[in-house]
């Protein structure tokens, strides 16, 4: 199986199943000398693990990392930084009944097509449990970054979402279950999921984040453009459908005279529609995007579907999944949009070296 790495010079390369002994990565590029708050790290996984509220998964899993290589002394050793989180909380049973059985707009159909065999417990390579060893990594990349800061959260679940005139207040995010900067809206959007998940059904929802004092000068000008990294870093999360940064699809309503962002004496702009990215390279203003997350694929309701003999059945999901996705896919929004930054940041480096 290839495409398992994410980076050019800050890469990490990811291993395991979710129901295998442990998941784990590899972080090649890291600069020598960074210090390591590890329990910083903890934290960031802890936004992530399941099991933390009554509207995501239950599995009970702690998430604790285990660094193998590359900190020494509370600080990074310019090598590759080898980690592991194991797996403690499997219920490989619940799965038996899809082993020969596809999964409605699950992989189950296109991993067996494409190698002939699949990890039926959990999803393997393709559950959202992989994504545990991104939020390490972005957390060291975030350490490595110091002042440039990522600010993640849901906007909207279902039909629920944040209205331009309601209150943002970042400090809100993690003071509810949902990720929410908005206590009004987050107790909506909960009683929502709840409501969901009593129905066994599933429901999708965005996620807005925002990147402060970003440096001019990050991206490249054909290929490798900032903001189509950065897409690609948010689509090759579980469950995401789309991306969108600055104005987005609403910029098409708008006019030029209306959409450009006049400058500032000091190279700043009046406005920030273009995201903070122009010509693919960042100009120093806030980078913002919005990334859209499916309803979950598993769900507790009779569907029709088909076998491996492709032979029509019916099948009904079993075990323990995520309602809604995004309250859990805040902190892997900000890991994706982290090691984006700190891989440019480098190649920046030695772009003027």
């Amino acid at each position: 199986m290839a495409g398992n790495s994410f980076g050019t010079i800050f890469k990490l390369t990811t291993f395991g199943e979710s129901h295998g002994k442990a998941l784990g990565g590899i972080i090649d590029g890291c600069p020598a000398g960074i210090d390591i708050d590890l329990e910083q790290i903890q934290l960031e996984l802890n936004r992530r693990k399941p099991g933390q509220s009554a509207i995501v998964t239950q599995r009970k899993e702690p998430d604790t990392v285990q660094f193998l290589s590359g900190i020494f002394e509370g600080k990074t050793t310019g090598t590759s930084i080898g980690f592991v989180i194991e797996n403690t909380n499997q219920k490989s049973k619940d799965y038996g009944h899809i082993k020969d059985v596809y999964r409605p707009s699950h992989a189950d159909f296109t991993y067996t097509e494409k190698y002939g065999v699949r990890d039926y417990r959990g999803g393997g390579r393709s559950s959202a449990r992989e994504t545990a060893s991104r939020v390490v990594a972005g957390a060291i990349a975030k350490q490595f970054l110091k002042n440039i800061e990522f600010y993640a959260y849901v906007t909207s679940v279902g039909k629920i979402e944040l209205e331009e005139n309601d209150t943002i207040d970042f400090t809100e995010i993690e003071k509810n279950p949902v990720r929410c900067p908005n206590a009004q809206k987050a107790a909506a959007m909960e009683d929502y999921i709840k409501q969901i998940r009593k129905e066994g059904d599933t429901v999708g929802g965005t996620v807005a984040c925002v990147i402060k004092n970003v440096p001019v000068g990050l991206g490249e000008p054909v290929f490798d453009k900032l903001h189509a990294e950065l897409g690609k870093a948010m689509l090759s999360i579980n469950a995401v459908k789309g991306f969108e940064y600055g104005s987005g699809f609403k910029g098409t309503q708008m006019k030029g005279s209306e959409h450009n962002d006049a400058f500032n004496s000091d190279g700043s702009t009046k406005t920030n529609y273009s995201g903070g990215i122009q010509g693919g390279i960042s100009n120093g203003m806030d980078i913002y995007f919005n990334v859209a997350f499916k309803p979950v694929a598993t769900i507790m309701q009779k569907q029709e579907t088909i076998n491996s003999e492709g032979e029509k059945v019916e099948m009904q999901g079993k075990g323990r999944h995520d309602p809604c996705v995004v309250p859990r896919a805040v902190p892997i929004v900000e890991a994706m949009a982290a090691l984006t930054i700190a891989d440019f940041f480098l190649i920046n480096r030695t772009t003027k070296a």
